[in-house]
């Protein structure tokens, strides 16, 4: 009788199986750990972080001191598309800026007065009304400063076009299933492997008639689709029970799980390479540590990254904790396709490619 590769593998997958449920903090730390977090997080104020994001009409008056004021203020930020008004009107009706500001010249009997108008979505979350009250400051600030001016210079009047309307829910539970997948994973696979090597068991596998490769897909399998159970979970919740925005129905919820499998291979991979450096169980939490949490700080997890600088910016767009938070955000917030990420794919590519190179390289079995 042969040995059956397919029934060796069918074992080694269903005892690693095992194994993971009979860890009751695993458990909770994948399921229940994240949804207090997603809890915690997406009960903040549904306000858009500052600064706000703007773009200047076209044809608005940039010949006067509110314009001047908006240039150098910290509150606001202003986009230059450089002539690009699809893209312009693209991310307005997404979200992505909180307004289309035009100044408009009106020249009065009394003198000179400012129309400013405001074009924003329904998918910025209201924020054009906090922008309003900042610019309002700014243009009463400016009227303070002459003391010869007896009423208003700049009026305001905002027009919001239709949109999906923003929820902090839809920018934390993304990230919240990147850190989730990233921590899980890592030391799931980490801790299984340097054991299983430990206690010569992955010896024993390799001395037996199973293939090398039947084990990794085995032990890894069942990590894959306990982590795959977690997310569907988390998204679930999230979306049944905080109205997290699943754009296209169920053809959204697919795709997420795809990108999730994507981001799953990577992991595994930089899951073995840690296990196989390690020369001590406790100096694995120290090296996934050192991978994981300036990821968690500087992958937009929690907060957006342009809140940095433009050169860390730069350096957290090589991060593929980024790719992935960016590419889920894209997927079901507003509406994109797997095809519409090829960036963040490839980026995520790049890094399989690197990692498991890595992995061929320093991978032990004893």
């Amino acid at each position: 009788m042969s040995y059956s590769q397919s029934r060796a593998l069918w074992a080694v997958t269903k005892a690693s199986f095992k194994a993971i449920f009979s860890q009751p903090s695993a458990l909770f730390f994948s399921f229940l750990f994240p949804i207090v977090f997603i809890l915690i997080f997406g009960a903040f104020s549904d306000r858009p972080p500052s600064p706000f994001r703007v773009a200047i009409g076209a044809n608005s008056d940039t010949a006067n001191l509110l314009f001047d004021s908006l240039k150098s203020s910290s509150r606001v930020k202003i986009v230059d598309y450089a002539g690009d008004t699809a893209r312009q009107n693209e991310d307005l009706i997404k979200g992505s800026i909180a307004a289309l500001v035009n100044i408009k010249r009106v020249n009065i009997d009394s003198g000179v007065y400012y129309q400013v108008d405001l074009l924003s979505s329904e998918a910025s979350g209201g924020s054009v009304y906090n922008l309003m009250r900042a610019l309002d400051y700014q243009a009463l600030q400016i009227e303070l400063d002459d003391a010869h001016k007896l009423q208003r210079e700049y009026s305001f009047v905002p027009k919001i076009v239709p949109g999906k309307k923003y929820r902090q829910i839809d920018f934390v539970l993304p990230g919240q299933l990147g850190f989730s997948i990233l921590f899980a994973t890592m030391f799931g696979i980490a801790f299984v492997f340097f054991n299983l090597r430990e206690q010569l068991v992955l010896k024993r596998f390799y001395a037996s008639p199973i293939r090398k490769i039947n084990i990794l897909i085995g032990i890894g399998a069942s990590r894959l689709v306990f982590q795959l159970i977690n997310v569907v979970v988390l998204i679930l919740f999230g979306h049944f029970f905080l109205q997290f925005t699943l754009v296209n129905g169920f053809v959204t919820f697919v795709e997420m799980i795809v990108m999730t499998i994507y981001m799953l291979f990577l992991l595994m991979g930089v899951g073995l390479i840690f296990a196989s450096l390690a020369k001590s169980d406790t100096s694995i939490p120290l090296l996934i540590n050192l991978f994981g949490f300036p990821q968690i700080l500087l992958s937009g997890t929690f907060f957006p990254i342009n809140v940095f600088p433009q050169w860390l910016q730069n350096l957290c767009q090589a991060l593929p904790l980024t790719q992935f938070n960016n590419a889920m955000r894209k997927i079901s917030f507003e509406g994109l396709h797997l095809f519409d990420c090829w960036k963040e794919i490839g980026i995520l590519g790049i890094w399989i490619v690197v990692v498991y190179l890595i992995v061929m390289k320093v991978m032990k079995w004893e």
